[in-house]
């Protein structure tokens, strides 16, 4: 199958409004900021919800019969839709003799769709048990670590303005566990966080050259592109209620060559949004984004 044959820019406008869009475990769970009061989601986070996506997709089509290939490899515990316990098991079972050997780049490409779009590092410690040196270190095969680096890229996404964080504490009705005397035990007591309201942007791009080495093809890039504007579909829960952020407009630019008319820079510099979501673009020549309606 052919690879992508032509550069790709793209940028996100996502609008929140009383959600907390990426916690922070380090700072009580409450919405992440950057030091100027920006609100933001990382990447990590993004490309999470776009694996969501991704599985959700591939049980759709397994039902149809037309899986192969699309696979996800990361998947979270939560919504896995296969028995294996943690990502070696799973490359395992997918790989077999393979693991390790000079057909893990290809076959991890040709068996999972992120895998070909983002990469992956295959770093696991081998089963078998090395002899002890002198000094206590184990000798003989150590494990595996092949990295996969991928064509698709995508930022952190931060706010136009700085947030306003609404914390409020809450109380649970009934203890977890037994406490002295029936008393109500501190467990029952929490806090909630909650951007009252923002507008978020981030900037991702598709290499070509890069898909080379992966098989990232023309038709993955349809797959993302489909996925963006649904990227926080079937993604609520008590700290984003549905409805509370929404992919309001996917930018996207296609270049004419697999090297691209104008730097990524210069590309997603052509955009400017406005704290009330609206936006601007500026022309560049013969490079026209196609703008997408969120979902």
């Amino acid at each position: 199958m052919a690879t992508l044959s032509r550069k790709i820019d793209f940028a996100i406008i996502i609008s929140v409004k009383n959600a907390n869009p990426n916690g922070d475990p380090l700072n009580g769970n409450r919405p992440r900021t950057d030091y100027e009061g920006l609100g933001e989601i990382t990447d990590v986070c993004l490309k999470r919800k776009i694996r969501d996506r991704m599985m959700e997709r591939f049980v759709h089509l397994k039902k149809e019969g037309k899986e192969k290939g699309q696979d996800v490899f990361v998947q979270s515990d939560d919504r896995k839709y296969d028995d294996a316990k943690h990502l070696k098991a799973r490359a395992e079972a997918a790989l077999g003799k393979d693991l390790g050997s000079a057909e893990t780049v290809k076959k991890a490409c040709e068996t999972w769709i992120d895998v070909r779009a983002f990469g992956q590092l295959f770093a696991f410690k081998s089963n078998k048990k090395g002899k002890k040196k002198e000094d206590g270190a184990s000798e003989g095969d150590t494990g595996i670590s092949i990295g996969i680096r991928g064509p698709m890229t995508i930022q952190s996404a931060f706010s136009i303005d700085p947030v306003s964080i609404s914390s409020t504490q809450i109380t649970k009705s009934v203890n977890a566990e037994e406490t002295k005397d029936d008393k109500r035990g501190s467990d029952t007591m929490g806090m909630k966080h909650r951007v009252d309201r923002g507008i978020y942007v981030t900037y991702g791009s598709m290499n070509p050259q890069l898909a080379e080495r992966t098989g990232f093809s023309d038709k993955d890039e349809e797959v993302i592109k489909q996925i963006l504007p649904k990227l926080f579909e079937n993604d609520a829960s008590s700290a984003r209620p549905e409805g509370s952020m929404a992919v309001k407009k996917v930018i996207w630019w296609k270049h004419n060559c697999k090297s691209g008319q104008y730097s990524s820079a210069n590309v997603h510099r052509t955009l400017t949004v406005n704290p009330d979501g609206s936006y601007k673009l500026n022309n560049l020549d013969e490079l026209v984004p196609e703008e997408i309606n969120g979902f």
